[in-house]
């Protein structure tokens, strides 16, 4: 039987990835912090371990080897160099949950993988505090390709949405819209990508049992504007308003105010055997399941 560790998977689309492994009968460690629970009981071995500790990563993996292990909670190049230490020799493949945020905001909306080269990107050393988000992933990536002795599949999800969502972004637009609030959005007409977490997982599981490796972007393959996206609410919701204003002291930024178009080119996924469904075939439908669940 494969044996398969999950760092985190105890929520949203890494809980999605732990189910669909465990009805794929792989053997499960999930290794968390605790504070949310095991939602799968004894169906899965459960580790507690503090990710951004050494000395706990250290203590708690001291014994064992994986077929192939998934990191959704490494967020730091020190958090990847741990990992780079404490799993060598001991896994035929890692996947580590990055993130679009790799790359940057210019006048290219449409980026693809070579547009961050984590293989030749300097190194820092670091905990998460240090940085600030997408600069914590890109220096993850570059510990993970130019000192890692197994395997990395770096996946670089954009924004992840689905019933399940703890941030509750969509919910965020809709009960404005329906309330006829004001909507704080600079550019409504950038152009993003997204991603449902069902999808995502089922790729996490693909990447974990295939042989390519590297950064690859993971996303519907059609981009869609603020302003698009809004309009597509108001429809389904049958009620309220879309008023996007601009930001200012009387208008917050809303949770997706990005200041540029920001989307991914899918090809590789799609050249290594995985196609993405497009945002037209599930968001219409996730925004009604969603509906049920404003007030």
């Amino acid at each position: 039987m494969e044996k398969v560790l999950v760092l985190g998977g105890t929520r949203f689309f890494g809980k999605r990835l732990t189910e669909r492994l465990l009805k794929e009968g792989k053997e499960v460690t999930l290794a968390t912090r605790g504070e949310s629970g095991n939602p799968f009981g004894n169906t899965v071995h459960h580790l507690k371990v503090d990710r951004f500790n050494r000395g706990s990563m250290e203590k708690i993996f001291q014994d064992g080897e994986w077929d192939v292990i998934y990191d959704q909670i490494c967020f730091s190049p020190d958090d990847a160099m741990d990992a780079v230490d404490i799993f060598s020799g001991r896994t035929g493949r890692y996947v580590f949950t990055s993130t679009l945020s790799v790359y940057d905001f210019d006048d290219k909306g449409c980026k693809k993988e070579d547009d961050f080269d984590p293989f030749h990107y300097p190194l820092k050393e670091g905990r998460k505090e240090a940085f600030s988000y997408g600069e914590g992933k890109r220096l993850a990536e570059a510990v993970f390709a130019q000192k890692a002795d197994f395997p990395v599949t770096m996946v670089r999800p954009p924004i992840v949405v689905g019933t399940d969502d703890y941030t509750k972004r969509l919910q965020y637009y809709m009960q404005r819209i329906q309330n006829r609030q004001p909507i704080g959005l600079d550019q409504p007409d950038a152009r993003l990508s997204f991603v449902h977490a069902g999808e995502l997982a089922d790729f996490l599981y693909f990447a974990g049992h295939e042989t390519f490796t590297g950064p690859v972007n993971t996303s519907s393959p059609d981009a869609v504007s603020l302003h698009e996206l809004m309009q597509l609410m108001q429809h389904e919701l049958q009620d309220g308003s879309v008023i996007i204003q601009p930001t200012s002291d009387s208008v917050e930024a809303s949770p997706m105010n990005f200041p540029a178009s920001y989307y991914q080119d899918v090809n590789r996924a799609k050249e290594a055997g995985f196609a993405f469904s497009p945002m037209s075939n599930w968001l219409p439908g996730l925004i009604r399941d969603l509906k049920h669940s404003i007030s």
